[in-house]
């Protein structure tokens, strides 16, 4: 048994003769590269052509900026409220307090309290759950969604429907609650 690693089968340059020469896949960050190279290049020669000296330097800066702020767009810096990814799983700005929760809930389930804090939050995790685990948006895919939760709860987080006049009772809340959890 020797130590020399086992010889891949191929013609030469072929993906995986450990040449390194093995093509990019389509849609990995080498092929984007690769694909986003050559017109860099065309439009820095063109910057160059058109401005001279001056106006390579500034296409230069322009392309290096666009390049930064793509590829920080690309990796996610900056994903908080404030940026155009608006994504369902994206709460809120701020993490929500456990007291926020209890007093939402007491409010909710008070016949002389406001529900619709609480419909509100539950609309909103009802919407991220669908969304991450079934691709369903309740304001968009709403037949769907009714099907999935069922008459019973459905109106209590209809997004399009009216808020129910009444304090949630307590088992359409734990009802709620037990089939998101079961989602």
């Amino acid at each position: 048994m020797s130590g020399a690693a086992p010889r891949r089968e191929g013609p030469e340059g072929a993906p995986g003769d450990g040449t390194g020469r093995e093509l990019a896949r389509p849609g990995s960050v080498r092929h984007s590269l690769i694909e986003l190279a050559l017109p860099a290049v065309l439009a820095e020669v063109l910057f160059g052509l058109v401005g001279g000296w001056p106006g390579a330097g500034a296409g230069a800066v322009l392309l290096t900026v666009t390049g930064l702020l793509v590829a920080l767009r690309v990796a996610g810096a900056g994903s908080g409220a404030r940026t155009l990814r608006n994504r369902a799983w994206q709460m809120e700005a701020y993490e929500p307090g456990l007291g926020d929760w209890r007093w939402t809930v007491r409010q909710g389930l008070d016949p002389e309290g406001d529900p619709g804090p609480l419909r509100f939050r539950l609309q909103r995790l009802y919407a991220v759950r669908l969304t991450e685990v079934h691709g369903l948006d309740p304001w968009a895919d709403g037949e769907r969604v009714a099907e999935l939760l069922g008459p019973r709860l459905w109106p209590w987080i209809d997004p399009s429907g009216p808020a129910p006049a009444e304090a949630f009772p307590a088992e359409v809340l734990r009802e709620l609650v037990d089939r998101l959890d079961s989602l």
